[in-house]
């Protein structure tokens, strides 16, 4: 039934935030193999660089755009690009973002201040942006990749579980500002629990912040969440899914 849903996004553009690795990359390859052309953005470019080519080895329309999403005028920057390739998006996954294991009181502002403009600025930026496409082509889809902390504080997720309480409530706002208005822009979340991904195996040998433990549990896949991503596109366009949480079977947190 979902493969069925995708079939009118073929063709359509595609807009992946942090595709150079975990649930981006997995969502990247989801999308190409769904006939969606990808625009792929990352500060790893040569990382993004070998995903465009393999996705364009399997026949998928693919253009790599090395961003550093930190910097707005970047952020910018890469829309102007896409318009000037494919005319906008229709499909933004909003998946680039860093974590921060390390206790408030200690906290340094240099780290808050780079959570904040990529898991807060650059996703509202990316929004907005997206936004002004998808009207202009007449719809689209915003999925912003969260977390399971935009619902639950955990020890030491202070600061970083703030700035995806702040993704939930952009997500939220602009639900109903377009809701408002009639705009057949559909926004969406999906908040994740623990996933197998490069931060939770550095996480997992002591070399994300001091004091993170990874308690014995079955975690997701990358590709569990690009699989949830699909079936939200796959949707019929009268049904929005605002927010999906989810979390690998044994996780109590």
């Amino acid at each position: 039934m979902a493969e069925a849903g995708l079939e009118r996004w073929k063709g359509k553009v595609a807009l992946v935030t942090g595709a150079s690795s975990g649930i981006g990359r997995a969502t990247a390859v989801a999308l190409a193999r769904a006939g969606l052309k990808l625009a792929l953005a990352a500060r790893r470019g040569e990382r993004l660089d070998a995903l465009g080519r393999e996705l364009a080895q399997g026949g998928a329309a693919v253009a790599a755009f090395p961003t550093d999403l930190r910097q707005p005028p970047a952020v910018l920057a890469l829309f102007e690009a896409i318009r000037a390739r494919w005319s906008g998006v229709d499909v933004l996954v909003s998946s680039a973002g860093l974590g921060l294991d390390a206790p408030l009181a200690e906290g340094k502002v240099e780290d808050w201040q780079e959570l904040l403009a990529l898991n807060v600025l650059a996703a509202a930026l990316c929004m907005r942006e997206a936004v002004r496409d998808m009207e202009a082509r007449g719809g689209g889809c915003i999925v912003n990749v969260s977390s399971l902390t935009a619902h639950i504080v955990m020890r030491n997720s202070a600061f970083y579980s703030a700035t995806k309480h702040a993704l939930r409530a952009l997500t939220e706002g602009l639900q109903k500002e377009l809701g408002a208005r009639g705009s057949p822009v559909r926004v969406g979340m999906v908040s994740p629990g623990g996933v197998t991904t490069e931060f939770r195996e550095l996480a997992a040998r002591g070399r994300v912040g001091t004091t993170l433990r990874v308690p014995a549990y079955t975690p997701l896949a990358a590709e569990d969440i690009a699989d949830l991503v699909c079936f939200m596109l796959s949707r019929p366009p009268r049904v929005q899914i605002d927010d999906v949480i989810l979390r690998g079977v044994g996780q109590m947190f």
